[in-house]
C-alpha cells in the first residue's frame, strides 16, 4: 500500500489521472504506460505488482498480475500475482530476483493507494519509484522507473481498517481497468500500424456507486 504522495509533493511534476468516473476507457491510460516504454531504449520491461490478497484494499496488485497472466502480455515479464504475490515480507528478496533475471530493467510499480475522498476510484501514472508500504508506516524499498496507483479508499487515519473495509467492487474495477491498459500497451509495441487494437473486456462494471466506500 503506497502512499497517495502527489497530493503533498507540488515541486512534481503533476501524474496523468484518470477520474473514477472514466476508468472503464482504457486508451488514453494505455497512451501514456506507451509513451514511458518507449523510453525505456530496449530494457527488459517488468511490471511489479505489490499488495497481498490478505487485505481486500491492498489486492489491488495482485489481482492486476493474475489477470495479466491470463492475458498473455508479449513484452512484459508480470510478477506479483494472487497466487505468488510480491508483499511486504519478500519484497527485497523478488526485487532481486528481478534483478539476477533482467539486466537493468524497466519497472513498472503498481499499488494500491489511500487518497482524498473525491478521488477515490481514480488511477495515475508517474514518473519515479513506489514507496509501497509507507501510507501504513512500513519501511520498505523504493521500486520502480515508473509506478502506477489506484486509490482504493479514503486516506488520514486508521489505515489497516481502512484497507481491510475497502469495497472489493472498487478493487475489482480498477485491476481490470489498468490490466487492461497494459494489454492495450502491449498490442501497440506489437503493432506496426498506428491503428489502437480493439480490447475485449473480461469483466462488466459500471462506475456508479464506487464512492460510497
Amino acid at each position: 500500500m503506497s502512499p497517495n504522495l502527489w497530493r503533498f509533493n507540488k515541486k512534481k511534476a503533476q501524474p496523468f489521472r484518470v477520474p473514477f468516473e472514466q476508468i472503464q476507457t482504457h486508451g488514453p491510460f494505455a497512451e501514456q504506460i506507451l509513451k514511458y516504454c518507449q523510453q525505456a531504449n530496449k530494457r527488459d520491461l517488468i511490471i511489479l505488482c505489490v499488495g497481498t490478497d490478505r487485505s481486500t484494499g491492498d489486492s489491488l496488485g495482485p489481482l492486476i498480475g493474475s489477470k495479466l497472466e491470463i492475458l498473455s502480455l508479449q513484452h512484459f515479464h508480470v510478477y506479483g500475482t494472487l497466487e505468488y504475490p510480491v508483499h511486504a515480507m519478500n519484497l527485497a528478496d523478488r526485487l532481486a530476483e528481478v534483478n539476477s533475471k533482467h539486466d537493468n530493467p524497466f519497472i513498472i510499480a503498481i499499488d494500491a493507494c489511500l487518497g482524498q475522498e473525491v478521488n477515490v476510484g481514480s488511477l495515475t501514472i508517474q514518473e519515479g519509484p513506489l514507496h509501497p508500504g509507507a501510507a501504513v508506516h512500513k519501511n520498505l524499498p523504493k521500486v520502480g522507473d515508473i509506478h502506477i496507483t489506484g486509490i482504493v479508499n479514503v486516506g488520514g487515519a486508521m489505515e489497516f481498517y481502512v484497507l481491510q473495509n475497502t469495497r472489493l467492487h472498487i478493487v475489482m474495477s480498477m485491476a481490470e481497468s489498468i490490466a487492461q491498459s497494459l494489454y492495450l500497451a502491449d498490442q501497440q509495441i506489437s503493432s506496426s500500424t498506428t491503428t489502437s487494437p480493439t480490447i475485449q473486456t473480461v469483466f462488466q462494471y459500471t462506475p456508479t456507486d464506487m464512492k460510497n466506500v
